[in-house]
């Protein structure tokens, strides 16, 4: 602006200086021009920034789909919405902690404002949603996809389900699926549902048959075709809710959260304490965070509301650093390992390592550790992963079923192996412990198991146990020495007792009842 702050020394210099004309001219050269109609132009959009009402209003304004569109798929998705406008209000809830933010970020983008009502497609708007396909959080990212897009995922902390995080990577992800897509968005949605191998695929089959490539005339999964007409009936609901009969949840055009530094970790029940919030809504607001604490090497940043942030921050520097997780002092003994006492601390061993400045995980029997934590008991942090898993595994029992199996995973175990050998299937034991068969499962872990057999009045702790085969053993023998049915044993084991007799040195698996 240097031309400009010339431009006006000259005009004032010369109203001082002569009555007679100035000419101007020879100062406002083409790049001043340019500069000033910048300025106004700048001047013209401050003041024609509209203050909404509330913030269904500010989505509304960065439409840029087309919301006209009527066809029999379009208006099934409406049918269900109008007949079910409890849902409406329930998404709503949960959404007014997100919806500004990600509202501000579809501006600051540029992209269609309809994109803003997409975690309600996807997840309803629950933080915690998590699919049988492994994907996870508002925007249902899959485990690939995410790391993709930068989002971290460990034992602490699930970057997929971190609202700033996972907002960001999808509209970056929705944004890179339209160019690829030459700015077709309803192809860049279906892309995100399904896959854009799926949707090139499609699109290739009908230019091959010389039929049209739109996303209205592909042959695509069932879901997905289900999808875009979704997203276009939400956003005519959302526009015109009158039309259909309803009255929507007004949401403020306002900030809900604020960031706040930590620096460094922090228990969540303390961050709930120092705010004056409840710690529900702090998982809310943060459900990246898997445990009682934030991550120990960051980022140091937690979200409170936002009317809470001075009296967080005030309370934050009066708390002591060595206050902000809870320290325990623990002699090591034979036989421990950082694996075995992070378990039983609800911890990690790099969390471990880190604390005691360890250069490896090597521990010796009578060192002392310093042991980060929690300041409550774990049922206190209801929306930590441990206990969603838990209130998961007693809410989906099946009717008929009436004796529950805790079985610890083993060594080797599968999703097929556990479910073959307890006569269920892989994805009835998925749903019952609230994860996808194709989650990875680790040793010690517990799983829930629902039986239909008739229930006895103690109950099972089911262990596997790996038997090598000795002299003069036999499966009759085997069978009675565990208390295991001769066909549960062959059925285990169907790929060892092939032959007529078993021969020493052979490893045989075993479920037993250890309470028998």
């Amino acid at each position: 602006m240097k031309h400009i702050s010339l431009w006006l020394f000259a005009l004032i210099f010369a109203g001082c200086s002569t009555t007679q004309p100035v000419t101007l001219a020879p100062i406002v050269d083409s790049e001043t021009m340019q500069e000033l109609e910048v300025l106004d132009q700048w001047q013209a959009d401050q003041t024609a920034k509209t203050e909404y009402e509330n913030i269904w209003e500010r989505v509304i304004a960065s439409y840029k789909l087309d919301t006209e569109l009527d066809n029999d798929r379009i208006t099934a998705q409406l049918n269900w919405y109008r007949s079910h406008p409890s849902y409406i209000d329930r998404v709503a809830d949960r959404g007014v902690r997100y919806l500004y933010f990600i509202a501000e970020q579809i501006e600051a983008r540029e992209v269609p404002g309809e994109l803003a009502l997409l975690p309600v497609v996807e997840s309803a708007f629950d933080p915690f949603a998590y699919s049988h396909g492994r994907a996870s959080g508002v925007w249902q990212f899959i485990p690939s996809t995410g790391r993709d897009f930068g989002l971290q995922q460990d034992w602490w902390h699930d970057g997929r389900r971190d609202i700033r995080a996972a907002t960001e990577a999808a509209l970056s992800y929705l944004d890179a699926l339209q160019q690829q897509f030459d700015g077709d968005w309803l192809l860049a949605l279906a892309s995100y549902n399904s896959g854009a191998g799926t949707v090139r695929k499609a699109i290739r089959k009908n230019r091959e048959k010389g039929l049209p490539t739109d996303f209205w005339s592909l042959d695509l999964p069932r879901e997905t075709q289900a999808y875009v007409p979704k997203l276009i009936a939400l956003a005519k609901l959302i526009k015109y809710p009158e039309r259909y009969g309803l009255t929507l949840t007004p949401i403020e055009d306002k900030p809900y959260f604020a960031v706040v530094n930590t620096g460094g970790q922090i228990d969540l029940s303390q961050v709930a304490e120092l705010a004056d919030t409840d710690l529900d809504e702090v998982y809310k607001l943060n459900p990246g965070f898997n445990r009682w604490a934030t991550r120990p090497t960051g980022p140091h940043e937690v979200l409170i509301p936002v009317e809470k942030q001075e009296l967080f921050e005030q309370r934050l520097t009066e708390l002591p650093s060595s206050e902000r997780v809870r320290w325990q002092r623990y002699q090591v003994k034979n036989g421990d390992s950082l694996n075995t006492i992070a378990r039983h601390y609800s911890t990690t061993p790099d969390a471990l390592q880190q604390a005691n400045e360890l250069r490896s995980n090597t521990i010796f029997a009578g060192q002392q550790l310093l042991i980060p934590s929690a300041f409550k008991s774990q049922d206190t942090y209801s929306h930590s992963l441990s206990q969603r898993m838990e209130r998961i595994k007693n809410l989906r029992k099946p009717k008929n079923s009436n004796q529950r199996i805790e079985y610890n995973v083993q060594s080797g175990d599968s999703f097929w192996e556990i479910a073959r050998n307890h006569d269920v299937t892989v994805s009835q034991l998925a749903s019952w412990n609230g994860l996808a068969p194709k989650d990875p499962l680790r040793v010690g872990q517990k799983l829930v198991i629902w039986s239909a057999q008739k229930a006895s009045s103690k109950r099972e702790v089911i262990r596997k146990i790996n038997y090598r085969v000795r002299n003069g053993d036999s499966l009759a023998g085997i069978s009675q020495k565990f208390k295991v049915s001769m066909a549960d044993l062959k059925r285990w084991n169907s790929n060892e007792v092939r032959k007529k007799y078993i021969q020493p040195g052979q490893k045989l698996t075993l479920y037993v009842d250890v309470t028998r």
